[in-house]
């Protein structure tokens, strides 16, 4: 035994852990979209479709793409300083940072690092979580532990895609829903309950329904073969959405000790307009909830799509601070990840 864990009598010192809190909350919530409106008109040629049929099978009428020179880093950043200012924080306020994401083009290192730095944040906690479209719940979930615990005191989540880079635009099975954009979101203490337990888990045996056409590797034993791009089998998804998730957000209203009633807001993940439309009826939610439908203009966003439509309805005044909200993320993993919380 060393003699650094012991006192001069001899006696083994205890163990200093943290001190844990006994609640979170979210502070604050911002978004950053990309800043080009892209029409159905404008992708319904390659796909040889039309405006009318992409509303009808998705509700989307635009998606917004960044422009060339912006990377999804950028984005992350341009949200993360709205929620800190939002929060009435600066960088070296957060002990945390979450950056969740699929479309950084690098390995390593982690986006959350350099995000980190640019935000003065250093020396704080970074790393990234690829959970797709589940990615921002799993980083909620993770920054309300932190905090709880005492690990962290601020935790900034960020979930941010530049999903345009990965579109093929002769795809009929995802590109024409897809769009780029960041929502980060503020985690802190608080003296009530703000956020519920997270209800969260994959399956890995559909892992295929929403995958890259290739893996990196192919680039270099077949360099012709072509940029990956995404691809989705959308019946499997759209299935697998529509009447499996509706438990998952069950359970975690249930964890909260919450009912469908005290539900004011419900943020699921911004997929389809007919798979949200589904799940506010299997879940029996009251007539005067405010359903979110940023899909509609933004398009899906996978990690940002949450926190950017949770942020257009406090903006538009659609719902309010201290309002009750049950959100879900679910996607490619297939993964999921849902928790009620209070809005900032």
């Amino acid at each position: 035994m060393s003699q650094a864990v012991r006192s001069q009598a001899g006696q083994r010192r205890a163990l200093r852990q943290a001190e844990p809190v006994r609640f979170s909350r979210i502070l604050a919530i911002a978004g950053e979209r990309g800043e080009r409106v892209v029409t159905n008109d404008d992708v319904a040629g390659p796909i040889d479709s039309s405006d009318e049929w992409i509303r009808q099978r998705t509700g989307i009428v635009t998606r917004r793409y960044a422009a060339a020179d912006v990377d999804v880093l950028d984005l992350a950043e341009a949200a993360a300083r709205k929620a800190l200012d939002a929060a009435g924080l600066t960088g070296a306020d957060v002990d945390v940072v979450i950056l969740s994401t699929v479309t950084y083009f690098h390995q390593t290192p982690a986006g959350a690092a350099v995000l980190a730095e640019r935000l003065g944040a250093t020396p704080a906690a970074a790393y990234d979580v690829s959970a797709a479209c589940a990615g921002y719940a799993y980083g909620i979930g993770q920054a309300d532990a932190l905090v709880r615990s005492g690990a962290a005191r601020h935790v900034l989540v960020i979930g941010a895609e530049k999903m345009s880079d990965f579109v093929d635009p002769t795809d009929r099975s995802i590109s024409f829903l897809l769009g780029d954009g960041a929502g980060a979101a503020v985690v802190g203490p608080s003296d009530t309950p703000g956020i519920g337990p997270t209800v969260w888990g994959s399956d890995g045996a559909k892992s295929q329904a929403i995958s890259q056409t290739r893996g990196w590797q192919d680039l270099r034993t077949e360099p012709t073969a072509g940029w990956p791009t995404l691809r989705q089998d959308g019946p499997t998804v759209f299935k697998w959405a529509s009447f499996q998730m509706a438990p998952i957000a069950a359970k975690a209203m249930a964890e909260a000790g919450v009912e469908p009633e005290d539900v004011q807001v419900f943020v699921p993940h911004q997929a389809n307009m007919r798979i949200i439309d589904q799940l506010v009826k299997q879940l029996h939610l009251p007539d005067g909830v405010v359903v979110a439908r940023d899909i509609a203009d933004t398009g899906n966003t996978s990690a940002a799509s949450i926190p950017l439509a949770t942020e257009r309805l406090l903006a538009e005044g659609q719902a309010r601070s201290g309002d009750l909200a049950l959100q879900i993320g679910f996607g490619a993993g297939l993964v999921y990840a849902a928790q009620v919380v209070v809005l900032p």
